[in-house]
């Protein structure tokens, strides 16, 4: 098959990942929905880059971990502070050990 591996989703070339996502795929990845994941774009949150006459977005797959990196630096910090986002009231950080 010339190097070229198929898979119901994509073209890989010689078993490799695909270097840009598509905005479903950060979908998969976060587990998020596509409101949220266009709202990341959109704000330059998670950077990304639009191709073709119609603007379809694309993600390097390298922007989408540096972006979980940030997340997971991000946490901790507030962790570290004693903060937390309470889901329900995600607009108000709560400090930890304390009712919402």
């Amino acid at each position: 098959m010339d190097g070229v591996a198929r898979s119901p989703r994509r073209v890989t070339l010689r078993g490799m990942a695909p270097r840009f996502l598509t905005l479903a795929d950060v979908m998969e990845v976060l587990n998020i929905s596509a409101p949220q994941a266009y709202a990341l774009v959109r704000s330059g949150e998670l950077r990304a880059l639009q191709i073709g006459g119609r603007g379809q977005w694309r993600v390097e797959a390298t922007e989408l971990e540096s972006y979980i990196q940030r997340m997971y630096d991000e946490t901790s910090r507030r962790i570290a502070q004693g903060e937390t986002v309470d889901a329900s009231t995600a607009s108000e950080p709560t400090r930890l050990g304390t009712a919402g």
